[in-house]
C-alpha cells in the first residue's frame, strides 16, 4: 500500500489555502488607532509569516495577542488552529480549528484545513465526512483537491473502495485532478489491474513530477504485464537518477531474484 509518509506527505501539500494571505517581511506592529478587528488580522498575518520563517515563539506571541483583540474571526482561529499544531498541542488546535469551523460558518477552506489537521492526529472518519462537505461546496475553487485528500484519507484508515471512489471523484474535474492519478495507479496495481494501472500512471507522467516511487511503480506495472523493454526503461532511470535510494536497492534484488 502506499506508504503511510507518501499519504501524509500529499495531505499537507493542500494545506496551504490559508485564509489570511501574506506576503514579504516582518516588519510592522498594528498602529494603535486601528480598529480590534483590523488590528487583529495584522497580528494574525504577522503570526503567520513568522510561522513560515520557523520562529514559533514570535508566532504565537502575534496570535494569541490576536485572539486577545478579537476571538470572534474565523480567519484568527484557523491560524491558532496551524500554531497549536505545530506546537504539538492536539487539544488546544482542535478547539481553534472548531472555532474557526463556526466562525466561518463551515467555509470550505476551513472544512479543509481542518480535515487535514483531523486525519493525520487519528480522527479519519470525521476528516473525510469534512473533507467530502468542502468538495460539494458550491463556494470551493478546488474540489478535485478535497476529494484527492478523502482518497488519501480513506486510505489511510484501510477504506481502499472508498478511496478508489474519492480519486475518481477528483479525476473528473479538469483542474487540480493530478494528484489523485499517482494514488489510482497504486490502488489497480496492488489489485492485480495492471493495465488499468498503467493507464492512470501514463496520465500522472504527462502532468506529474517524477521520483525513485514512481519509477519503481512503473517498472513492476510493467513486469506484470509481461513488456520487459518498458520495465528496462523505468529500471535504467531508476538506477541512473536514484542510486542510491530504497527503490533502487528494491530493483536490484528483484533482478538478482530474476522477479
Amino acid at each position: 500500500m502506499i506508504a503511510n509518509r507518501s499519504r501524509a506527505a500529499a495531505l499537507l501539500l493542500v494545506m496551504v489555502s490559508l485564509a489570511v494571505a501574506t506576503s514579504g517581511c516582518v516588519t510592522e506592529e498594528p498602529k494603535p488607532d486601528v480598529s480590534l478587528d483590523q488590528a487583529a488580522l495584522t497580528n494574525t498575518q504577522l503570526g503567520l509569516e513568522y510561522m513560515r520563517q520557523g520562529d514559533l515563539r514570535s508566532a504565537q506571541e502575534k496570535i494569541e495577542k490576536a485572539l486577545d483583540q478579537d476571538p470572534r474571526t474565523a480567519q484568527v482561529q484557523m491560524a491558532a488552529g496551524f500554531l497549536y499544531d505545530r506546537l504539538g498541542e492536539n487539544a488546544k488546535a482542535e478547539s481553534h480549528f472548531e472555532q474557526a469551523l463556526k466562525y466561518s460558518k463551515n467555509d470550505p477552506d476551513v472544512l479543509n484545513n481542518f480535515a487535514v489537521f483531523l486525519c493525520r492526529k487519528g480522527d479519519k472518519q470525521r476528516g473525510v465526512e469534512y473533507f467530502l462537505q468542502a468538495a460539494q461546496s458550491p463556494l470551493y475553487t478546488t474540489p478535485a483537491a478535497a476529494y484527492t485528500n478523502a482518497g488519501y484519507c480513506a486510505l489511510d484508515a484501510g477504506r481502499v473502495a472508498d478511496a478508489e471512489t474519492y480519486f475518481r471523484q477528483a479525476i473528473s474535474y479538469p483542474r487540480g485532478a493530478s494528484g489523485a492519478l499517482l494514488p489510482l495507479a497504486r490502488i489497480y496495481y496492488e489489485q492485480g489491474n495492471n493495465l488499468q494501472a498503467r493507464a492512470f500512471l501514463d496520465r500522472y507522467l504527462e502532468v506529474g513530477p517524477v521520483d525513485a516511487g514512481v519509477l519503481w511503480l512503473g517498472y513492476r506495472i510493467e513486469r506484470a504485464m509481461g513488456d520487459t523493454a518498458r520495465a528496462q526503461e523505468y529500471a535504467t532511470r531508476l538506477k541512473d537518477d536514484y542510486a542510491t535510494s530504497v527503490e533502487t536497492r528494491d530493483l536490484l534484488r528483484a533482478e538478482q531474484g530474476g522477479q
